[in-house]
């Protein structure tokens, strides 16, 4: 039986560099930003969990009519790493010892569902590597599946992070797969990020 992967999708910061705005909430074509890779990740036929801050509401809205499992972070304010630690926390029961997890980002509206359903093909053809995405000439950026093994760690992170430390303890597991244009580098942080974005759709 093939491996699943459970996408978790970290949506619980502030928006802070937005100076009042909600970046996921702005659109990307004709949906908001979240909707858009929560819809991009759903196209996989994978699980998706989300994590959202307490509250919310807007962003709840935005994800009501979708099949995708909803994780409160309270303490989201400490950093990113709260949102990884509930996600996985969440994920974690239904998972198969050959089970992988992809951690993908929120503000990242480049992925596709054609790009993230080929990511999960080659995590299932080698579940002991983690792969994770980069740009075409090799730099590393996201998305990244972590095989089962690699869970506990995802699970006691902390700070301001999203796995970067266990990245960093396993080099030698990594994969990089070229994607697309900056597709794997390109957040949407600010409000000149948006429109430095929107000027390049044309």
């Amino acid at each position: 039986m093939a491996a699943v992967v459970h996408i978790l999708i970290l949506a619980a910061g502030a928006s802070s560099r937005m100076r009042g705005g909600d970046k996921l909430l702005l659109p990307v074509g004709h949906q908001p930003l979240l909707r858009h890779v929560a819809r991009g990740a759903l196209g996989t036929g994978a699980p998706v969990t989300v994590a959202l801050p307490s509250g919310a509401t807007a962003r709840r809205k935005v994800l009501a009519d979708l099949p995708v499992r909803i994780v409160e972070v309270p303490d989201a304010a400490l950093g990113m790493s709260r949102s990884l630690v509930r996600g996985m926390a969440a994920v974690e029961p239904d998972a198969g010892p050959e089970d992988g997890v992809m951690i993908l980002p929120a503000d990242m509206p480049g992925f596709t569902t054609a790009v993230l359903a080929d990511l999960i093909a080659r995590f299932r053809a080698d579940p002991d590597l983690i792969i994770r995405g980069g740009t075409l000439d090799g730099q590393p950026g996201h998305p990244a599946i972590f095989p089962r093994d690699l869970w506990p760690e995802l699970a006691r992170v902390t700070g301001d992070e999203g796995g970067r430390s266990v990245l960093r303890q396993s080099q030698g597991r990594i994969r990089v797969i070229p994607l697309p244009d900056r597709m794997a580098l390109l957040d949407l942080d600010t409000p000149e990020d948006w429109a430095a974005w929107r000027a390049a759709q044309g």
